[in-house]
């Protein structure tokens, strides 16, 4: 979440949005506009006028830009940033924000995006920002003018008619003030009247006012700080004895495992959802979704144990779909139980029947699920399925949850106190998320490390949909290995598993530790390669970029490779880089000193009284540039905290994103910090006299 909030509201014409992005812009803060969201809502409206509210906001999908210089809305896959302002939507959109259910559907919207934002702060601006939904921002202000002004800088923006445009105004004006005074500020809200003054002097009297508010506290920084840095030892301290107890007591012991198996598309990842609680597998009505077994924690009636999801088991298959049921088959293999899903609508099919043989081999308690049992009537539909042998069927609804706590209760129930199959799990181990574009090697690098085939591999780009954890041991050490779905997109383009698959592999890189990314060598660095970084540098994550297939290339291909690597990846040049190949396994021992170096460096902390030194040193060789007639100054500096690297400068004025920039490598040519993000905030200290 942003550590500095800055709400801006105000009348229309009051100059909202351009002061906001400025300010943003300036700050390298966050941008976000609530009052795009009523327009997205309202054009939306006007696209589907049969709807009503409650189906407007159930079906309303829009995405808004967070980067003042490059702002932009989006209806689903279109582009509406114009369309939004356009005359048609200006005259309807106080319809929907004096709405009381569109207004509570879009302040916990824009509360989520707030909180949402990684930046250092963001700049938040709308009718009713400061009183409702940015209370607690550090800084709160009423941006205002008259009417004369106001209708003179929205003629400017537009080419309405004068007279149309004063009326619309005004109307506005008065519908709006019916759902929040916007008109005078409200206790704590800095008031800002723009009538008489330039765009400058309004911006430069926001900063001064931030400058103002960060600096109401009286106190010793270095002292503060170094208290604050004597709390976060004690805590290092608190952990280090805990891991010591710890290694005393031992691991605990793995839990149970329920395996789910069944032919494909009778609802076994939506069984899992609905037995976890959330939407953790990805789930669309077509078959083949799942294609690995992907195990998750679960609990029932304070009774922990792991449920283990699978691709749809076929008998007599080739290619991918073999690959996927011989996964199914050694899920059964490492399961203490396993439920038998069969669609109750369609009843037993001869693969059913061949899976019952597969499962009677295995020697393992089976429980048989009929699923889609929507309600009693179709009670009726199960009574065929005694014909396979497995004895009572459980009718369920995977979709409504008929059913599934009585399912539950048998089955966990029965389930020993720790599992007999599964092999104990070093919780030490070290987190490792393999991300990149679909097939680049990820799941043959997986395999390769294990020596099993772990998760299924094929040509066809995309096979894992699913984040798949085990544990391999590479140089002698334990490592717990995340891979990942293949990124095809920008998410906003994505659609069905791949979006879902691709929530998943962030979710992937937030448990991880250090992000190995995989590109392809074979293939020029593309836009979508260099996105995947980002999004592990988004992250947090240390990181490690690995060159996969690089034992196929020839002279040539290995001259440009280097050259596109200056180019396209300077800004990570910081990461450790392997060059290796997923399918031999050549040079893969060479992945553990460049994941220890990136761990060690996301792990790094530099003394306070060092990091001052450093500071002093740079800012004496290179001051930072004038700003307003005025140059900012570094008072104090401190390493907040770890996982990876946060530095906090206190200091006379607000420093520019470039000089941060230049800290930062300064930093790397000093301490080295190979293999992890580093982040510096900045909070601004000077006592400002009071005449």
């Amino acid at each position: 979440m942003s550590e500095f909030v800055i709400g801006i509201d105000g009348p229309a014409g009051s100059g909202k949005s351009s002061v906001s992005k400025e300010v943003a812009s300036s700050l390298s803060y966050g941008y976000l506009d609530t009052g795009a969201g009523y327009r997205a809502l309202t054009l939306f409206a006007l696209r589907n006028p049969e709807l009503a509210t409650e189906d407007l906001l159930r079906n309303f999908d829009y995405q808004i830009s967070d980067e003042p210089e490059n702002y932009w809305v989006r209806l689903g896959e279109s582009d509406v940033t114009e369309e939004i302002r356009s005359p048609e939507v200006t005259a309807s959109v106080s319809n929907f924000s004096t709405n009381p259910e569109v207004r509570e559907w879009m302040v916990k919207d824009a509360q989520r995006r707030i909180k949402a934002c990684k930046l250092a702060g963001i700049v938040v601006e709308g009718r009713d920002v400061t009183t409702v939904i940015a209370t607690d921002a550090q800084l709160r202000i009423l941006l205002t003018a008259d009417e004369k002004t106001r209708l003179l800088r929205r003629s400017k923006e537009t080419d309405i008619d004068p007279e149309e445009l004063e009326s619309t105004l005004s109307q506005r004006d008065q519908k709006d003030s019916t759902a929040v005074d916007f008109m005078k500020p409200a206790p704590g809200v800095e008031l800002i009247d723009s009538t008489g003054m330039s765009f400058d002097e309004v911006v430069d009297r926001v900063m001064e006012l931030a400058e103002e508010v960060v600096d109401e506290d009286e106190f010793d920084e270095e002292e503060f700080y170094k208290q604050q840095l004597s709390e976060f030892d004690l805590e290092e301290q608190d952990l280090e004895l805990i891991d010591q107890e710890l290694e005393k007591t031992g691991f605990r012991p793995p839990p149970p495992v329920v395996a789910i198996v069944g032919r494909p598309n009778v609802g076994k990842s939506a069984l899992v959802n609905k037995i976890l609680g959330r939407r953790e597998a990805v789930v669309k009505d077509e078959p083949g979704i799942t294609r690995d077994r992907v195990s998750y924690r679960a609990e029932w009636n304070d009774k922990e144990y792991t449920l283990v999801d699978t691709g749809g088991w076929e008998v007599d298959v080739k290619g991918l779909e073999a690959s996927i049921a011989g996964q199914a088959e050694v899920a059964v293999e490492l399961s203490d139980a396993v439920m038998f899903v069969v669609d109750a609508m369609v009843g037993a099919q001869t693969t059913d029947e061949q899976v019952v043989k597969m499962l009677r081999r295995s020697g393992k308690p089976v429980y048989l699920v009929a699923n889609k049992v929507d309600d009693e009537r179709l009670e009726p539909e199960i009574a065929s399925l005694w014909s396979l042998g497995l004895g009572q069927p459980y009718g369920v609804s995977a979709l409504h949850g008929r059913g599934v706590a009585d399912l539950l209760d048998e089955v966990i129930g029965n389930l020993p106190e720790e599992s007999q199959v599964a092999d104990e799990i070093d919780t030490t181990a070290r987190r490792v998320a393999l991300i990149g574009r679909p097939n680049v090697g990820k799941s043959s690098l997986l395999n390769k490390a294990t020596g099993i085939n772990r998760a299924v591999v094929s040509d066809i780009a995309g096979t894992t949909r699913d984040p798949i954890d085990e544990q391999v041991e590479i140089g002698g050490k334990a490592w717990r290995f995340i891979d990942t779905a293949g990124i095809r997109r920008r998410t906003h383009r994505q659609f069905g598993a791949d979006f879902y698959a691709s929530l998943r592999t962030a979710a992937a890189l937030e448990r991880a530790e250090v992000a190995v990314v995989l590109i392809d060598a074979n293939e020029p660095i593309s836009e979508a390669d260099i996105r995947i970084i980002q999004l592990a540098l988004d992250s947090g994550r240390a990181l490690v970029i690995a060159f996969n297939k690089w034992d196929t290339l020839d002279d040539e291909r290995r001259y440009y490779m280097e050259k596109e690597i200056e180019t396209e990846l300077a800004h990570v040049a910081w990461a450790p880089r392997v060059n290796i190949s997923a399918l031999t396994g050549r040079h893969l021992e060479k992945l553990v000193p460049a994941i220890e170096l990136a761990l060690d460096s996301w792990e790094k902390r530099i003394s306070t009284g060092k990091f001052n030194g450093f500071i002093q040193e740079v800012q004496q060789a290179n001051p930072h540039p004038l700003r307003g007639g005025k140059q900012p100054r570094i008072l104090f500096g401190t390493q907040a905290a770890t996982k990876p690297p946060k530095f906090v400068l206190f200091s006379s004025g607000f420093l520019e994103a470039g000089y941060r920039r230049f800290i930062t490598r300064k930093l790397r040519e000093a301490y080295g910090f190979m293999g992890s993000p580093i982040e510096i905030g900045v909070r601004v200290r000077e006592r400002r006299k009071k005449s």
